[in-house]
């Protein structure tokens, strides 16, 4: 049995102002008012482990701890199945750079990647999205969402963020970075996350 979300106020663990507003809109319909931990004022945590599950649990609890309130983290990135699964939890570490994330670079050196490594079609990957909400107690609840599909090139569309533009979802002709937002937002791994998080303690 979950534990059900039953305060006002739920910290989102993230400095990420964009994925702090899409949180607060899907949360909104359930009486939850989101405030950032940048807001509040709260450092990074370093993230040390090795699984999206460890990461969201130390972003959570550090957020719940910090703040006296229940906190949201989401830990996501994507596995390509040719590279034994990297980039993985290090995704964004992929696109880091002295000036900031650069994400058409990490694309190109997946790409690059496979291609070195000769990988046979379809160059297969999914997104993983895991949604960690931590009580000020200790406990969590951990909820995954994944979608799959594969790796294509060049890069295809402006919309959506990160790895979008590359990667195309099983049965779609439109990768994430040139479907409209709506249609991904429906099936996107975060989508399914937050699907199974509202059942099991907003709804």
């Amino acid at each position: 049995m979950t534990r059900r979300f039953t305060g006002e106020k739920l910290v989102i663990a993230s400095h990420n102002q964009g994925k702090v507003r899409e949180i607060g809109e899907l949360l909104a319909p359930f009486g939850a008012h989101a405030v950032s931990a940048a807001e509040l004022g709260l450092d990074e945590p370093a993230e040390t482990e090795t699984t999206f599950s460890g990461n969201a649990r130390i972003k959570a609890h550090y957020a719940a701890e910090q703040s006296g309130l229940p906190a949201l983290s989401d830990d996501s990135g994507i596995i390509v199945d040719a590279l034994d699964g990297a980039p993985g939890v290090f995704t964004a570490d992929w696109a880091e750079t002295p000036q900031g994330r650069d994400f058409p670079m990490a694309m190109k050196k997946v790409w690059d990647l496979l291609e070195a490594k000769q990988a046979p079609e379809p160059r297969t990957a999914h997104f993983n999205a895991t949604l960690c909400l931590a009580w000020p107690d200790g406990h969590d609840e951990i909820f995954e969402g994944q979608v799959f599909g594969r790796i294509v090139w060049p890069m295809r569309g402006k919309n959506g963020f990160g790895f979008d533009p590359v990667f195309l979802p099983d049965g779609k002709t439109q990768t994430f970075g040139e479907m409209d937002p709506a249609e991904k937002h429906g099936m996107s791994h975060r989508a399914i996350a937050f699907a199974k998080l509202v059942e099991g303690c907003f709804a």
